[in-house]
Order: C-alpha cells, then structure tokens, then sequence
C-alpha cells in the first residue's frame, strides 16, 4: 500500500509537522501493523522526526542549520545556487522509517514528523509506503 501526498510549502525554509496527515492515512486505510517509509522526493527537502510540542524546537533548527550551510557562500558552483538545500536535505536524510502498531504511528511522546523544505515556496511530493507485517 502506498500514496503520494501534495504539500504546498509556504516559506525558502520550514518543517511542516504531517504527523496527522500520515496518522490520518493509516487509519483510512486500516493498516494495522507494519513499517511506514515516507519519502521526500526531492533533493531541497527532507524528511525528520523530532520535538513537535515547542515550534521553537523548529525555528532553531533551521536557523542553526542556516548557520552551518549559509545560503550564499561564494564558492559554491552550483548554477541553481541552492547549494545550502542540498546539503541540509543530505544532513537531515530524504526518508524516515516508522513503525506502525496497533493502528497508530509509534512516536515518543514529543515526536513528530517534519517534511523540511530548504528551497520554496514550492509545490512538493512525498511518497509513503507500507511494508506489512
């Protein structure tokens, strides 16, 4: 079993939590128990899970990383000039695994799951696939 989903980013850099989206689905589609793959499908934007009860969590990641990939740097040779995306995308990883049980996602209990876009506004995909146990 597996979907694309659409996601309209509004901002250059943002997580957007799709936790529900994702737990949404799932329920949907009555998938008890199994491995959720989800799959950004684009090298400017990632996939994580992390902290999603203070959006300052957030907001500083994406400054810190701000920090360590400035967008403008003048050695950078990449025409598109989005150098800094490519590389946050790659620290930050394009996938994450999760477990499905009893129906639900398995998150810790501050967890959530973030499409993190480096390079927007823009209009994106994500794939996510079931593995069944």
């Amino acid at each position: 079993m597996n979907t694309i989903f659409s996601i309209a980013s509004k901002k250059h850099s943002e997580m957007i939590d799709i936790t529900a989206q994702l737990k949404s689905w799932v329920g949907e589609n009555n998938i008890r128990d199994g491995i959720l793959v989800v799959q950004s499908m684009h090298t400017t934007a990632g996939i994580t899970v992390n902290e999603n009860a203070d959006p300052d969590v957030q907001s500083d990641m994406l400054m810190r990383l701000d920090e360590i990939y400035p967008w403008n740097h003048v050695q950078d040779k990449h025409v598109e000039g989005n150098t800094a995306a490519h590389l946050k995308t790659s620290t930050l990883g394009h996938a994450q695994t999760l477990i499905i049980e009893n129906g639900d996602l398995v998150l810790g209990t501050w967890q959530g799951v973030y499409f993190c876009e480096f390079d927007g506004p823009r209009q994106r995909r994500l794939h996510a696939k079931v593995i069944s146990c």
